[in-house]
């Protein structure tokens, strides 16, 4: 069993609708529940903040400080974390657009926010993410990247790295006569960023099929056949020179085609997640509404629990209206699937009665206009 990472207390400042929130937990999971737009989803972004990134809806930092705020927001939370107890403080200063967050760990200034993860690992599912499989690749691609980021973040900065070299070599095709030594620097820089991504994908795709295959035992949520297709599909199992190599052929080749379409037409922003409904042998958007959202659960858990098997330490789970689309049996069944990983998840749902299955191994509290009470 992965060791239990827990929140043991949260306190908001300006997040959202909470003026001021503190919440002392304990390392049970913990329902959430309340009128739509009391302000469940705000709470379970407040603690996506404890990751990297922009959160579970990716918002602008000055759209997440409350509306009247005058110094931007502000996320405390006492964990239980991998590497022993700490305490994380998170936010921004000011209202200006475009401003980046802070981090502290113990009171001390973190020179990332990458360090979060050497502490913990949050992974969630929200609403938003139930048309993944019928919505546009490059929501799938964000998706395989939250979950490679989620056992190597470095995956992040590579990401970014590429895309600002892939807007200069866009910029220097637009030009009469680029400078091709400049152009060809740029080219080999995208080779190896683009080619360390796309096996960083696969990687992760290979991990995840072989613990479907090893857990696969018929439960109550589908298992995903998972592969990539769109960028290098024809050159699996070569050396990651020869695929460098074989991608920088490909943007010097691709010139006068990309100068003309204005975009770089080749590369890994062109990759798209395939998944499949394993025991159906079905694409997974030809699949009814019902079995996407339990093919995507079920997607979630196997990715929490290799993150829990790779790292020794379970993950914090966001699920956000969960109980909405399942039916009892799927409900109790999800619950204990979440409690057989061994962390410490985070739900929310309009309706007490639907979380009756858990009992006492959660801790149920109700949100109310941005306040949380018992």
């Amino acid at each position: 069993m992965p060791h239990k990472v827990s929140l043991t207390r949260l306190k908001l400042t300006d997040f959202r609708n909470y003026a001021a929130l503190a919440l002392d937990l304990d390392q049970r999971h913990v329902v959430l529940t309340g009128e739509n737009g009391a302000g469940k989803t705000n709470l379970m972004e407040a603690i996506s903040f404890l990751s990297p990134g922009r959160g579970l809806r990716r918002a602008a930092y000055a759209d997440v400080a409350r509306v009247g705020a005058t110094d931007g927001f502000s996320v405390f939370a006492a964990v239980e974390g991998m590497e022993g107890p700490v305490e994380i403080g998170t936010g921004t200063a000011g209202t200006e657009e475009g401003q980046t967050r802070r981090l502290r760990l113990n009171g001390t200034p973190a020179r990332t926010v990458d360090e979060l993860t050497d502490h913990l690992r949050v992974l969630w599912l929200t609403p938003a993410m139930d048309g993944l499989f019928t919505g546009p690749s490059s929501d799938r691609r964000r998706f395989l990247d939250r979950l490679v980021l989620s056992l190597d973040p470095e995956h992040g900065r590579r990401a970014s790295e590429f895309d600002r070299a892939m807007r200069s070599r866009n910029r220097l095709l637009s030009e009469f006569r680029p400078d091709p030594a400049w152009l060809t620097a740029i080219e080999r820089e995208m080779a190896g960023l683009g080619v360390s991504m796309a096996l960083a994908r696969l990687e992760m795709l290979g991990l995840l099929t072989a613990l479907v295959e090893r857990s696969q035992s018929g439960g109550s949520f589908p298992s995903a056949s998972l592969s990539l297709a769109g960028f290098l599909d024809d050159c699996h199992g070569l050396p990651a020179y020869d695929l460098e190599e074989r991608y920088l052929s490909m943007l010097q080749d691709g010139r006068g085609r990309d100068a003309a379409a204005g975009r770089t037409l080749d590369g890994p922003h062109r990759s798209d997640l395939m998944i499949r409904h394993r025991e159906k042998d079905m694409e997974a958007e030809r699949c009814s509404t019902g079995e996407q959202k339990a093919l995507l659960v079920g997607l979630v858990l196997a990715h929490a629990r290799l993150v829990g098997d790779m790292t020794g330490h379970a993950p914090i789970l966001l699920l956000d209206e969960i109980a909405a689309h399942l039916d009892q049996g799927r409900r109790a069944a999800l619950f204990d699937r979440v409690d057989e990983l061994g962390g410490q998840a985070f739900m929310t749902g309009t309706d007490r009665a639907m979380f009756e299955a858990l009992g006492e191994r959660a801790h149920s509290l109700t949100v109310a206009n941005g306040c949380v009470s018992e």
